[in-house]
């Protein structure tokens, strides 16, 4: 009888949060699961979340340089963006940029210690506007990762923040926030931000001067 009253909460809440406009991948279900884990086009954003268990598959820590304050799980990746992420990383290096990882993938857990700490200390209202809140992160799908510079300051107009925007796509990453898209993204610009998509859809986002959000809905 529990079990049944239990399915039922569960059931009105799923379909209040979809008459929201809230879509929550779940990390259950077998096949389903995997092929959702496996899609380098899942999009995560402040309406499309993830379900508190979801974790990448086949996690993994790149042979990159990390900044001093990325902690262990930050320097993992799913396994799919380890051998592009290197490449992008390598031929930076070749051409005289340097760049340096500093968050990749958070767990839901970790996510939800940022979030509530930054509402502890600054308010509910900064937090919202600022962080993501948990299961709304893209880095919990481990085919994201912040960049930064030996300066630590990774900032429009710097030569290592123009070089990844030029070059991420040949590699198949995007600038996933770009200038000028908050109000498709719902995140300002972010140009340490880089999420891996596949070679040909960032060809295509890049040339198109498009979002993943667009892209997906055309």
């Amino acid at each position: 009888m529990k079990r049944v009253f239990k399915s039922i909460i569960v059931f009105i809440i799923i379909v209040l949060l979809s008459l929201c406009g809230v879509n929550i991948i779940s990390g259950n279900g077998g096949e389903e699961r995997n092929s959702k884990i496996n899609n380098i086009l899942i999009l995560v954003n402040r309406k499309n979340g993830l379900d508190k268990s979801y974790i990448p598959m086949d996690l993994t820590i790149p042979e990159i340089p990390f900044s001093d304050e990325a902690t262990n799980e930050e320097k993992q990746v799913a396994g799919i963006i380890k051998e592009p992420l290197e490449e992008l990383i390598n031929e930076a290096k070749k051409e005289g940029i340097i760049l340096i990882g500093n968050s990749a993938y958070r767990s839901y857990e970790s996510q939800e210690i940022i979030y509530n700490n930054r509402v502890r200390d600054e308010g509910k209202k900064s937090a919202d506007a600022y962080v993501a809140k948990p299961g709304f992160s893209e880095h919990q799908t481990g085919l994201c990762i912040d960049i930064t510079n030996k300066y630590r300051y990774f900032a429009e107009g710097t030569e290592e923040a123009e070089w990844l925007e030029k070059n991420c796509s040949r590699f198949g990453f995007i600038i996933r926030y770009p200038k000028n898209k908050k109000r498709i993204t719902g995140i300002e610009y972010e140009p340490w931000h880089i999420r891996y998509v596949g070679k040909d859809v960032a060809k295509y986002i890049y040339d198109n001067g498009i979002t993943l959000e667009e892209y997906l809905e055309k």
